[in-house]
């Protein structure tokens, strides 16, 4: 846990949020009151998840406080792991499992982002360990920590039912009793019917994730790649390895491989028919992995430290015994000697096991710590705002520089004004021309915008417009669906040039002005494009849609 806390805190204020980030954070910042109107018509997936951002951020809304509940979370996940591999197969397990989740890349990019998915990833850990309690217990009681914890984790994120799944598989690999299986079964029914209400809203909301593609066998390599400690190189292969070497854990396995597989397939299966799928919505089978590599570490080490003492020699209850035989007397009892036991008068005593199991420990221990810092500028690289699909933060300050107080703005698409609204200190001075009712007082998550018809004669009014555009969304070979957006482009071609450019982290900045006579024609830049402060990075993502 205290590698887990080290690891989410370094680098934690990256100087932006990117687009969801902002969603969070704007939305949160609302009275409750707006945030319910809002979850009736956009996000209601996220609905408990806004509600508790909005008490954490009336402490102080901020960059940092805002992802801190996710490093919490995922500090809380790393220990429930540990706490996992300690139950099923030990502490050495335990330990190596709470570190290799600790240190996994895709832990600490989650880690540090005001999302819930991290919080997620906790609530499954602490579920599943709850399962486990609850089959031991075998009373009705046990299950009611269960089934509220799933439930809770359920409301921060509906696609996190498929655990239940997960456990179901459980259950029937490790052969529990019948009355095990009908307390589960009414905890499991509990949890479905109280998610059922939102799962209706959201469904009708489900134009949020049109973006998704159905994913192929690259997705299923990225998330595996994404589960490893080590995204490529002897580190991937080995875990790949460790993994197969830790099926042979019965006990661990069952709980670990079911949480592992069963969530990404029935949802990658799914998303061939209806997409749904993103490795962020299954960061918390994320756990399983780790409890897998743990375990085949565990077997590997468990086969160096079966070795024979012939020939050495060991000090017993402070008497040196030589080792060469099968029997050996000590002050006049027999002592039998086992591979790493010794049975002295009926009690067995672990020939130097102490010290065996320290060394082993600590090796693994130390084997983790050189493959964090091998992977060093991985974790270093994705601290960096440019490594999120835009930096909000970096448009705020363009517009400081190049707007004049007064000046009209465009956003293109719409989207683009979670810019003005997670930093209006850059967009104060200005007016935004197609803005029609403010995203809080709309219920909406950027606001309400003008009809095509008054769009034209707001833009009639002005003779020079600034445009905040997404990469690509200026391109007239993609026309947008929406005629708002249709309307913005036309106006701009038809009665406008451009005078200036400005491009930096995948979005341009643009003025436009109203040519006079003898100047060139519309759409034609009088100046030449002004290259980009930053290229965008090759590792970063497209821009998701908010959901």
């Amino acid at each position: 846990m205290a590698a887990m806390l080290g690891i989410g805190l370094w680098g934690l204020d990256r100087g932006g949020m990117w687009g969801d980030e902002s969603v969070t954070f704007q939305v949160a910042r609302r009275t409750v009151p707006q945030i319910w109107r809002l979850l009736h018509d956009v996000d209601a997936v996220h609905g408990l998840y806004y509600l508790f951002m909005h008490a954490v951020l009336a402490v102080h809304p901020g960059e940092v406080v805002l992802r801190l509940p996710s490093v919490c979370a995922a500090t809380v996940t790393a220990g429930l792991v540990a706490a996992l591999g300690v139950r099923l197969a030990g502490p050495r397990i335990g330990l190596w499992a709470g570190l290799l989740y600790a240190i996994t890349p895709m832990t600490g990019h989650y880690a540090q982002e005001g999302r819930s998915y991290a919080l997620v990833a906790a609530g499954v850990a602490g579920a599943t360990l709850l399962l486990l309690r609850a089959v031991d217990a075998a009373t009705a009681r046990a299950w009611w920590p269960y089934g509220t914890v799933v439930a809770l984790t359920c409301l921060l994120h509906e696609l996190a039912v498929l655990v239940l799944c997960a456990h179901a598989v459980t259950l029937a690999l490790t052969r529990v009793p019948r009355r095990v299986w009908s307390g589960w079964g009414c905890a499991a029914a509990a949890v479905v019917l109280l998610l059922l209400p939102l799962v209706w809203v959201s469904q009708g909301q489900a134009g949020q994730v049109a973006w998704l593609a159905p994913p192929g066998w690259d997705r299923v390599e990225r998330l595996a790649r994404n589960f490893s400690p080590g995204p490529d190189g002897a580190v991937f292969w080995g875990s790949l390895l460790l993994m197969a070497l830790g099926l042979r854990e019965r006990r661990l396995a069952a709980v670990a491989l079911p949480l592992l597989l069963v969530p990404p397939g029935i949802l990658m299966t799914v998303s061939q028919v209806r997409p749904l799928y993103h490795d962020r919505y299954v960061l918390y089978a994320l756990a399983g992995g780790s409890l897998l590599v743990a375990a085949g570490a565990g077997r590997v080490a468990g086969a160096l430290g079966r070795m024979r003492f012939a020939g050495r020699r060991v000090r017993i209850a402070g008497r040196r015994v030589r080792i060469g035989g099968r029997r050996v007397r000590i002050g006049g009892r027999r002592v039998r000697i086992g591979r790493r036991r010794v049975r002295i008068g009926g009690r067995r005593v672990r020939i130097a096991g102490r010290r065996v199991h320290a060394l082993l420990g600590v090796t693994g221990v130390l084997a983790l710590t050189v493959t964090f810092l091998h992977h060093l500028p991985v974790h270093r690289q994705d601290r960096s705002a440019a490594q999120r699909p835009d930096n909000l933060a970096v448009v705020s300050a363009l517009a400081v520089r190049q707007m004049r107080p007064g000046d009209p703005v465009l956003f293109v698409p719409s989207v683009g004004r979670l810019a003005a609204l997670a930093y209006p200190k850059g967009f104060r001075r200005v007016r935004d021309i197609a803005l029609r009712e403010s995203a809080p007082r709309s219920g909406t998550l950027w606001g309400r915008e003008a009809t095509p018809g008054e769009l034209r004669q707001r833009l009639a009014s002005v003779d020079r417009v600034w445009v905040v555009a997404e990469r690509d969304a200026l391109d007239p070979r993609r026309p947008p669906s929406d005629p708002v957006e249709r309307t913005k482009l036309a106006v701009l071609a038809e009665e406008f040039t451009v005078r200036e450019e400005h491009a930096r982290d995948g979005v341009t900045l643009r003025l436009y002005v109203r040519p006079s006579a003898g100047d060139v024609s519309p759409g034609t830049a009088t100046t030449a494009r002004l290259p980009e402060s930053r290229p965008a990075s090759p590792t970063a993502r497209p821009r998701p849609a908010r959901w």
